[in-house]
């Protein structure tokens, strides 16, 4: 067998190397596309990530903005109504005194103006709660449920909170009733309030105590509603019931008073009635000494509800309705 040349082995060996360095150089190179790819796959994901959060952010900052214009409408609106009323009040000051009769007392030889009521109102006296108050206020102490009784409860509370206005239920029920106490002392009416700014410490005892003492004929409760679901919607009132160990006596004007206002609110609202619901749970209603009912305007977990209450426009459709409501009461009565 012939040997084999030195230089074909060399050729060979070389040859042999340069197929080992290329496999090498392949591999190493194969090894940094994948780990490039993964590279990439890593950064994609990270610049999904962020835009999602920047997307996150932009639905932030619009409901933000959304939420603030319906701030400033509503402050608008609140100012508009008191410039009417301080226009109607000086217009009623300078009518009165440029035109109405005086009528002289011979007994005790003073002057006095002819007040007669020609209004719906006629100078019934309404009482108007405008449900729980800021947190500002402590009143986690307790109190008794009703006259007499074993069973304790919060003084008070802060209520809910609009789900899409981010509106506390004290602030809104408040508007309302400040609404309502201007629309019915226009039609003649005497209005009590439980409370006028957020910060009242008066619990729900105290407020119906405090309503009877100022002689008023019915106790009307301004509230809006939560639930764990935000498709319920609507309105309903709430009172005594026959069996209430407290105050039974009440159940049958309580319930026509609740009828009254919330067949005429969800006339005016649009709203889904829910009807007239009956509790005797109620610390509120357990101290009335006059016929009560508790408004829940509606929903404030609802979307439709939610904005609808805190739209100053459409609260004086709401007023409207519960005003209607307490007209056709006394018409009755």
């Amino acid at each position: 067998m012939k040997k084999p040349n030195i230089m074909t082995v060399l050729v060979f060996l070389t040859g042999l190397l340069c197929i080992v360095s290329l496999f090498f150089f392949s591999w190493s190179t194969y090894r940094q596309i994948i780990s490039t790819e993964k590279d990439v796959d890593a950064v994609s994901e990270q610049i999904t990530a962020k835009q999602s959060e920047i997307h996150e952010a932009q639905e932030k900052y619009t409901s933000a903005v959304d939420q603030a214009q319906s701030n400033i409408d509503r402050l608008k609106q609140k100012e508009k109504n008191l410039s009417q009323k301080d226009t109607k009040e000086k217009a009623e000051v300078s009518a009165e005194s440029s035109s109405k009769p005086s009528v002289f007392n011979e007994e005790n030889t003073s002057v006095f103006s002819d007040s007669s009521a020609t209004s719906s109102g006629l100078g019934h006296i309404v009482g108007i709660d405008p449900g729980h108050q800021s947190e500002n206020v402590d009143m986690s102490a307790l109190e008794p449920n009703g006259p007499g009784s074993s069973e304790m409860k919060a003084k008070c509370s802060t209520g809910t909170q609009g789900s899409y206005t981010g509106v506390p239920e004290y602030e809104l029920n408040l508007e309302i009733s400040l609404l309502l106490k201007d629309a019915l002392e226009a039609k003649g009416y005497q209005v009590v309030m439980t409370r006028t700014d957020n910060d009242t410490a008066i619990s729900n005892m105290e407020r119906a105590q405090y309503i009877a003492a100022q002689g008023a004929e019915i106790y009307v409760r301004i509230h809006a509603n939560g639930d764990d679901s935000h498709t319920t919607s609507g309105a309903l009132t709430m009172c005594p019931s026959p069996s209430n160990p407290y105050v039974a006596q009440l159940s049958e004007p309580s319930a026509k008073l609740s009828q009254d206002i919330l067949d005429s609110y969800c006339a005016a609202t649009g709203f889904q009635n829910l009807g007239v619901q009956y509790y005797d749970n109620m610390t509120g209603i357990n101290w009335s000494t006059v016929p009560v009912t508790i408004l829940e305007m509606g929903f404030m977990t609802n979307e439709n509800d939610d904005t609808k209450m805190n739209n100053p426009e459409f609260q004086q459709t709401m007023v409207t309705g519960i005003v209607n409501g307490i007209d056709t009461y006394f018409a009755a009565s």
